[in-house]
């Protein structure tokens, strides 16, 4: 299929544009964009930066894609976006570029991003995000596999998200969430296990059951953090995949776990 660009677009020479893509009316694709096979930047939106899209991205009306850095130690140069495929850009969405020149901010593959959402500089996010509208992530957070994030949700700078966690509407989360756990509030605290995600994954009763006690031995026991993590690696649970990961993830926080 050949590549359509409709003659009221601006593409500026330099950017390099693979097969089937699609630009309409009043776009504006900036001369260092790479843009993979079959994407469609729909009408009055925006690539810019130097930015790196794989194949079948969808991006919607007023979307900026590839903006400058918000991070005022930005002292030049041309950081990076890199965007995997299959990704769905809703109405001004905005996914910044990185803030150093040798860095990028990563985006995996099969996500959605719904309107107005926020992605900063720096930050890498895996596949299969859910991100609802009016939502931000600040820069440098790091973002697992298969997370959904609610309405309206901020996420502080530097903050992890475990990949099957959620995180509620409105919520202000400032610490980081585990591995298949359910974040509400402001400040977000961990509340349950992200159970209808796990099930909708198509995880085992029994493995939601083993992220269920873990999550009890962490949140709901009298024991502090690392006396629970202590007893945790000692058990019959440390043997699974689900609690290993859970345990893994909480040793490695520097933020602390919300």
């Amino acid at each position: 299929m050949a590549t359509q660009i409709h003659p009221k677009a601006i593409v500026e020479k330099g950017a390099e544009l693979g097969e089937g893509v699609e630009i309409e009316a009043f776009c504006y694709v900036g001369s260092k964009a790479l843009i993979g096979d079959g994407c469609r930047i729909r009408h009055h939106a925006t690539v810019e930066g130097c930015v790196v899209l794989g194949k079948e991205n969808d991006i919607h009306p007023y979307a900026l894609i590839g903006g400058m850095t918000h991070d005022l130690k930005y002292r030049g140069g041309h950081p990076k976006l890199q965007v995997g495929d299959r990704n769905v850009f809703r109405e001004y969405v905005t996914a910044h570029v990185a803030t150093n020149p040798e860095d990028a901010t990563k985006i995996g593959s099969d996500n959605v991003f719904l309107a107005y959402s926020h992605v900063a500089h720096d930050c890498i996010v895996g596949d299969h995000l859910v991100m609802s509208s009016h939502s931000a992530l600040g820069g440098h957070v790091l973002v697992g596999n298969h997370v959904n994030i609610g309405w309206n949700a901020g996420i502080h700078q530097f903050c992890r998200l475990g990949r099957q966690c959620m995180v509620a509407a409105c919520a202000k989360l400032v610490q980081d969430v585990p591995p298949f756990m359910l974040a509400d509030g402001a400040p977000a605290e961990v509340r349950s296990i992200n159970k209808v995600g796990m099930e909708r994954s198509g995880f085992s009763s029994q493995e939601i059951e083993v992220a269920r006690t873990t999550y009890k031995a962490l949140y709901r026991s009298e024991l502090n953090r690392k006396q629970a993590l202590d007893e945790l690696e000692k058990g019959t649970l440390a043997n699974s995949g689900i609690s290993s990961e859970i345990i893994s993830f909480a040793k490695q926080s520097n933020r602390g776990l919300a």
